[in-house]
């Protein structure tokens, strides 16, 4: 594999770490491997932003704040307000879960109204918003039906999930979300991804953006071939 294909696929990678007891020297760690690799963000917790920017300084790669992370359980005001301040402090990206609680009560009007605020929100900053979904508790009907409020509103990504639900990304959910919202919206992959072959069939089904903590490894891997 030629050099410039592995680092267009290192730029379809977010380097993540999530993880609630990750210290500093673990972010200084995930945005020096970041930046050997090239990926295209780092993935971390929203009270990392300025660290992760500080870090990243005169680089091409993203700090991605998430938003009301893992859950989503906060009101549309509070994820407004976490976005303003992750901007304020260096993000450069937002991935934010939606309420979970809404989509059950079948109130899609508060998604689309959720979903239209914190698109808004990024886009007067110039910054892509991602909205994860978090496909382990939905039904594809559930599913589709995000994928098309989402198609409307116009969001950069839908995301399939947070890695921290009781499952993660599926092929079959890549492929439903992506022949919904066509080529209106991207779609990323993340929640288990962790080996080459994976991460070549999630971009194969549609996604052109992974989230992994695996990404070294994969990017290793493809070398190889």
């Amino acid at each position: 594999m030629s050099p410039q294909q592995l680092d267009r696929y290192a730029r379809m990678i977010d380097h993540t770490n999530l993880h609630a007891d990750a210290a500093a020297t673990d972010m200084q760690k995930l945005c020096a491997e970041a930046k050997q690799y090239h990926f295209k963000m780092v993935a971390i917790n929203q009270v990392q932003s300025q660290r992760c920017a500080e870090y990243l300084a005169d680089t091409d790669i993203d700090v991605g704040a998430a938003i009301s992370f893992p859950l989503g359980q906060t009101t549309i005001a509070a994820k407004v307000f976490e976005t303003e301040d992750a901007i304020k402090n260096g993000a450069t990206e937002i991935d934010y879960v939606l309420n979970q609680t809404e989509v059950k009560n079948g109130n899609y009007d508060y998604i689309k109204s959720e979903m239209t605020q914190m698109v808004a929100c990024c886009h007067q900053h110039n910054l892509p918003c991602k909205v994860i979904f978090e496909n382990c508790y939905l039904t594809k009907d559930e599913i589709k039906r995000l994928a098309l409020i989402a198609k409307a509103v116009q969001p950069d990504f839908i995301k399939t999930s947070t890695g921290f639900g009781t499952g993660g990304a599926t092929l079959e959910d890549v492929r439903l979300m992506k022949q919904t919202v066509g080529d209106k919206v991207k779609v990323k992959a993340a929640g288990g991804i962790r080996d080459a072959d994976t991460f070549l069939a999630m971009i194969d089904a549609g996604a052109e953006r992974i989230g992994t903590s695996a990404g070294i490894k994969i990017i290793e891997a493809l070398k190889q071939r």
